[in-house]
């Protein structure tokens, strides 16, 4: 890990670069993929899982037969831990639901808002060396609080031509409909664009490679809605001299593991922290069974030293990490004063783990600095909501001026005239 002590301010956003990719290259090759799937449905997607995961897929929807045999292969202890974060992702996200009142604004004027599910969701869940089976909790449940009516989600296949059996439990308890056996760009292009196998849907969520976030950037441009813009995950630990230097270390290569492109950053005010924290990495890093995915990761990551907390604050906020553990004496304090962040957790006892499986909270977080404008995926990321009005004559009486006003104005005599006329006419 890079280490970089006092840095200026004005040197703060180049330090807090995120490493960078070759887009051009990327968007030219997901865009090929993209079209051929538009254009060929299945047998584009066939080509796609041979070429990308080496395996021949005849029919793309998992089967009850095959639902059947992962429920026998799961562990029950799995499945145990399966139903406890169930139940609390379940009660963090239903306390989301909210009435809307009608409001009066002005003597005879009623405006109101209805929250209504989109009605086709889809959602992609990595596959490969680390299934995550926890997102399709993370993304299943909402839907089925929200009543989505129709909720698919695309994962990708191992080489046998099978998905992995926590995958498919946790699709059945969350009450996804029906799960296909495809992954990559391609799944994105069959939910946005529909094959003869996948329908197509109405948004998407999840997270995925860098050829994933990539199709879901294009379709969501002219075809399908996205959650929001993602890329590899990341972590930053705000931490004081208060911070335990073992916890510090398992919480940045607890992010380190996902992937060779993820970023993990330490800000601290301590630097007799550093060094004890680099030794437990170097202890901790050894029994990891991805050790050399997260000595990569380690690679793009930094730990800055700063004088006090509030620079680590205002720095904390220029970078808007994914996920920021705040190991402070006054963690409560700090925490007031972040702005920007996906999720947040407070305290030498709050691992970001917490979060990714079981507290309750949503994992699917924006990354790259996207946490300065938007949300994490929550119970509102499933629903659309529509505004009602209903003037009655008194109403229009009351506002009448303003609007003839304004739209005068603005130019636009049409909008005048909509008023003038049922004026008269009342």
């Amino acid at each position: 890990m890079e280490i970089i002590k006092y840095p200026a301010r004005d040197a703060w956003s180049e330090i807090l670069k995120r490493p960078e990719l070759n887009y051009s290259e990327l968007f030219e090759s997901v865009e090929n993929i993209l079209a051929e799937v538009r254009e060929n449905g299945d047998s584009a997607l066939r080509n796609f899982s041979k070429q990308f995961d080496n395996v021949e897929i005849d029919a793309f929807e998992v089967s009850k037969e095959e639902l059947q045999e992962a429920e026998k292969l799961v562990p029950a202890e799995l499945k145990q831990a399966i139903e406890m974060a169930r139940r609390n992702i379940w009660k963090f996200h239903s306390e989301q639901q909210k009435d809307y009142t009608e409001i009066e604004t002005s003597p005879g004027v009623f405006c109101w808002q209805k929250a209504l599910p989109i009605d086709k969701v889809g959602l992609y869940i990595p596959g490969g060396s680390a299934p995550l089976f926890s997102t399709v909790l993370m993304l299943g449940i909402p839907a089925q609080i929200a009543e989505c009516k129709e909720v698919i989600l695309c994962t990708p296949p191992s080489k046998d031509g099978k998905v992995h059996p926590a995958i498919l439990h946790a699709a059945q308890v969350s009450g996804v409909h029906k799960i296909f056996k495809v992954g990559g760009a391609q799944a994105i292009a069959a939910m946005a664009y529909g094959t003869e196998s996948i329908p197509k849907v109405y948004k998407i969520f999840g997270p995925g490679n860098q050829y994933v976030t990539a199709a879901k950037q294009l379709i969501s441009l002219s075809d399908t809605a996205i959650d929001m813009p993602a890329g590899p995950s990341e972590v930053e630990v705000l931490a004081d001299e208060n911070a335990n230097p073992i916890y510090v270390a398992a919480d940045l290569l607890s992010q380190a593991e996902h992937g060779a492109d993820s970023q993990v950053i330490l800000v601290t005010t301590s630097e007799e922290l550093i060094e004890e924290v680099l030794e437990q990495i170097e202890i901790q890093i050894e029994k990891l069974p991805r050790k050399e995915i997260a000595r990569k990761a380690l690679d793009n990551s930094k730990i800055i030293l700063l004088k006090n907390l509030d620079d680590a604050i205002a720095l904390t906020n220029e970078y808007a990490p994914e996920h920021l553990i705040i190991s402070t004496r006054s963690y409560m304090v700090v925490a007031e004063h972040i702005t920007n962040a996906g999720s947040v957790f407070l305290g030498n006892m709050s691992p970001e783990s917490a979060g990714d499986y079981v507290s309750g909270t949503n994992h699917t977080l924006p990354t790259h600095g996207f946490a300065k404008a938007y949300s994490g995926v929550n119970l509102d990321s499933f629903y659309k909501k529509i505004t009602f009005q209903h003037i009655t004559s008194e109403g229009l009486n009351n506002i009448s001026n303003a609007i003839i006003l304004m739209a005068e104005n603005e130019g636009l005599q049409a909008h005048v005239n909509a008023v003038k006329l049922r004026l008269e006419k009342s």
